[in-house]
């Protein structure tokens, strides 16, 4: 009768540890996303399908568990496209309780958020910014940037036009308006200049000039001297679109070369039937991307959105998402430091857009494969998946004067 008693007693407490260890793991407080984003204004073009993006990532996992069994939760804060704002949107996630930061998909605009989740001990991501700078450098060693280089996009279109399009002589316009499109202008200057190619000569505009009446002049005074095969352009929206009309509308219809800044369905309407016109992307929104997962992602991004993304700058996110989750749980916390050891160690690693690098050097790729896309009569298809044959060195990477 006692030995029955005793059984008893001690499955009795057996029966209640388990059910007090599977209270206390449905009770793990959730990991917090702090999204310091532009949700409106100029940024939200470039901001929006990632922020969006991230959202289905955290559907995804949490649809599984989560992460070290807890799951994810969304805070945000509009940083309405604003430097002094983006500042006040980091400190307001972080006070919240954000556990990963994500800032505006530049360097200039989104810095400001990243440099308080610094502060305060947080890793920090920008959604797609592709200036260097968006990482150790500008920020710290806790900053990271979900997508590559500016001047991986520059010797990408530089070494393909070189190669497959026959370009040999190319004039250079820059937009000084950021960094991400002078970063742009510098991969290209490496790279074509590396294969043999002359860059003819170049100029520079505004991305808020009305009007770039001497710069295509100047466009045309080398297509009339016979040593004109392309126009690499390094710009952003809004201004972007109204270059190349102007260019178009003056009888300027050499191809014309960028990066991905230019990427997307959006602004597309803005130049009727734009033809010869090349970019890169690592993904494609244009209905035509080859690989399955990618394909996947975008249908459940439909479903959860009532619409398809609209930019290449949905998907980096993504992929840096996954690293992070990896080097999380190999981890076992959340602690920035120790998740930070094991990112920096982590060496092609697969993910959704291929393989990625971090060290403590670089939070940022420095070789990525791209899509070159060719715009002909206002729609994008995809016309081969490259990848330049060496990483772009460091003096490129920042822009070093010799």
């Amino acid at each position: 009768m006692l030995r029955w008693l005793r059984a008893g007693i001690l499955g009795l407490g057996l029966l209640t540890y388990v059910t007090t260890s599977h209270a206390i793991a449905e009770e793990q407080p959730p990991i917090k996303f702090g999204f310091s984003v532009a949700m409106t204004g100029f940024w939200l073009a470039y901001d929006g399908d990632g922020t969006k993006m991230a959202q289905v990532f955290m559907d995804d996992v949490n649809a599984k568990g989560g992460i070290l069994g807890r799951k994810i939760v969304p805070l945000f804060a509009d940083t309405k496209g604003d430097r002094a704002e983006g500042a006040k949107a980091g400190q307001e996630v972080i006070g919240e309780g954000a556990d990963l930061v994500f800032v505006t998909c530049d360097y200039d605009f989104g810095a400001p958020a990243a440099l308080q989740a610094q502060k305060a001990g947080k890793i920090s991501v920008f959604l797609c910014a592709e200036d260097p700078k968006a990482g150790i450098v500008g920020v710290g060693p806790y900053s990271f940037s979900a997508s590559a280089a500016a001047q991986v996009q520059g010797a990408t279109i530089a070494e393909w036009a070189y190669k497959e399009k026959n370009v040999r002589n190319a004039f250079v316009l820059l937009d000084d308006f950021i960094e991400y499109n002078k970063s742009t202008c510098a991969g290209f200057d490496w790279m074509f200049s590396k294969l043999g190619g002359t860059i003819v000569d170049r100029d520079t505009f505004k991305n808020a000039d009305a009007s770039i009446a001497s710069q295509v002049t100047h466009i045309r005074s080398a297509i009339s001297a016979g040593k004109l095969d392309a126009v690499m352009l390094c710009t952003i929206t809004p201004g972007g679109p109204a270059a190349i009309r102007q260019m178009r509308a003056a009888g300027i219809h050499v191809p014309i070369l960028n990066g991905s800044g230019m990427d997307g369905t959006y602004w597309l309407n803005s130049v009727p039937n734009l033809s010869n016109f090349y970019e890169t992307v690592q993904a494609s929104v244009y209905g035509d991307d080859p690989r399955p997962e990618v394909k996947s992602l975008i249908e459940r991004y439909k479903v959860k959105f009532n619409e398809a993304p609209v930019t290449q700058y949905a998907f980096p996110i993504y992929a840096f998402l996954q690293l992070w989750q990896k080097a999380v749980e190999k981890a076992g916390t959340l602690d920035a430091a120790r998740v930070v050891a094991v990112m920096n160690s982590l060496s092609d690693e697969p993910t959704i857009l291929g393989p990625r690098s971090f060290s403590a050097k670089l939070h940022e790729q420095d070789r990525a494969n791209y899509f070159i896309v060719e715009i002909n009569d206002g729609k994008g298809k995809v016309l081969k998946d490259w990848r330049i044959d060496e990483a772009v060195p460091s003096d490129v990477l920042y822009r070093l004067k010799k």
